[in-house]
């Protein structure tokens, strides 16, 4: 029997999407948004120096296809990826009507989004009262913060003082279909923060609204405020069972590592390991000895969105990446004959790009355990029918296998 490694560097993106003009930042088009491509360049003419120095340094990833795929996907070339391929090696293109993080995974595992999200308007309030209302009742507060679009951390420190004050929670939304609710964890309580996010959910997802998020954090106005850990992501559940329900129907385990339960509301996972991506990358190699045969372990390290995408920072994500790619050798070197891992991403986050959302980019697909092969450009549905197809599971849906 074999097994399955299904690895999404989140917003890790080649360009070349060809529908990018239809998705915006800051009111301009994504067009010629490259996360891969422009952070090769920022590295190689001096512009991502902190915390790493020089070219882009992808010796791993770059061996299995990473640079053959960026130039199928998009037609440029990523200095210092230029290394013959020794893995599987391609491209996929979204069909789904969206540059999210449920969008990217769902279709990715076999089912494209059959709608258009909900997204709410970039003016103050953002949010109709009736729910503001409905939110002060479950929190027994006399009010709510924010209301509005803004970044995390912004938000934090523009309204953190008066949370503390009031016990009010701090609401907020992005270009994403997304409602966060942050709250501190002493003084408001996580569990409790945890409960509105879960007790408000569906009526969001009625509105088509994709995730309520539970952003608790801590500190103090003196201090400064910083986000925790311990974020959780209340999920629209997908419209159709996915490559995970398709394991699991079949008697096999299905292990999720990082926000992969969030992303599918939990159905069709039997595990769940999280933390931040240096613990994730440990839970990884763990379950490359651990994972039973037949099984499927799905992946998803965030960092790359969360820390560097978002708040464009070439040189963070230059770091990250090189990150990912080191600790490779100690992951594939635990293969097991049989096994196959994919390594794809589920959307762009070009940090050299204006605004603050992801970019609307092909994505990499490449992968160790079936010889050297190009899969040319494939669709995201692609990769859970070949998983399903390398499990000999029969796969659902509108994907083809590449395998």
């Amino acid at each position: 029997m074999t097994r399955a490694f299904l690895v999404v560097m989140d917003s890790v993106g080649c360009g070349g999407a060809p529908d990018a003009a239809e998705f915006f930042n800051a009111g301009q088009p994504d067009t010629g948004a490259n996360t891969l491509v422009h952070i090769a360049r920022a590295c190689a003419e001096g512009r991502a120096e902190t915390g790493r120095s020089g070219p882009l340094k992808l010796p791993h990833l770059d061996a299995l296809g990473l640079g053959a795929a960026i130039r199928l996907a998009s037609g440029e070339g990523a200095p210092g990826l230029g290394a013959e391929p020794q893995g599987l090696w391609g491209a996929a293109t979204e069909v789904s009507r969206g540059k999210d993080t449920p969008s990217g995974h769902w279709e990715l595992a076999g089912v494209p989004l059959p709608w258009d999200w909900s997204y709410f308007p970039r003016e103050i309030p953002a949010f109709p009262e009736d729910l503001l209302a409905e939110i002060r009742r479950i929190a027994g507060t006399g009010g709510t913060l924010g209301n509005c679009h803004a970044s995390g951390t912004e938000i934090l420190y523009r309204l953190g003082a008066e949370h503390m004050r009031t016990g009010w929670p701090i609401l907020y939304t992005s270009s994403d279909s997304v409602f966060q609710i942050a709250a501190h964890e002493e003084l408001f309580g996580r569990a409790r923060l945890q409960a509105l996010c879960a007790a408000i959910a569906p009526r969001l997802h009625e509105m088509r609204i994709g995730r309520v998020i539970a952003r608790p954090f801590i500190g103090t106005a003196e201090t400064g405020f910083t986000r925790t850990a311990h974020r959780h992501d209340y999920a629209m559940a997908p419209p159709a069972p996915t490559l995970c329900d398709w394991v699991q129907a079949a008697g096999r385990r299905v292990q999720a590592i990082g926000k992969i339960g969030d992303i599918f509301s939990m159905r069709g996972i039997d595990e769940v390991r999280t933390g931040p991506d240096a613990d994730l990358m440990t839970h990884w190699a763990d379950l490359m000895e651990e994972a039973p045969e037949g099984s499927l372990t799905f992946a998803n390290f965030v960092e790359f969105d969360s820390l560097y995408g978002h708040r464009r920072d070439p040189a963070g994500y230059a770091r990250a990446l090189e990150w990912f790619d080191s600790a490779l050798p100690r992951i594939l070197g635990r293969m097991r004959p049989g096994d196959l891992v994919l390594i794809t991403a589920d959307h762009g986050n070009d940090p050299t790009w204006r605004g603050t959302d992801h970019t609307r980019e092909r994505v990499p697909v490449i992968g160790a355990g079936r010889g050297t092969r190009a899969l040319g450009l494939r669709a995201f549905a692609d990769t859970a029918a070949s998983i399903a197809t390398h499990l000999g599971i029969p796969p659902q849906g509108p994907g083809r296998s590449f395998l």
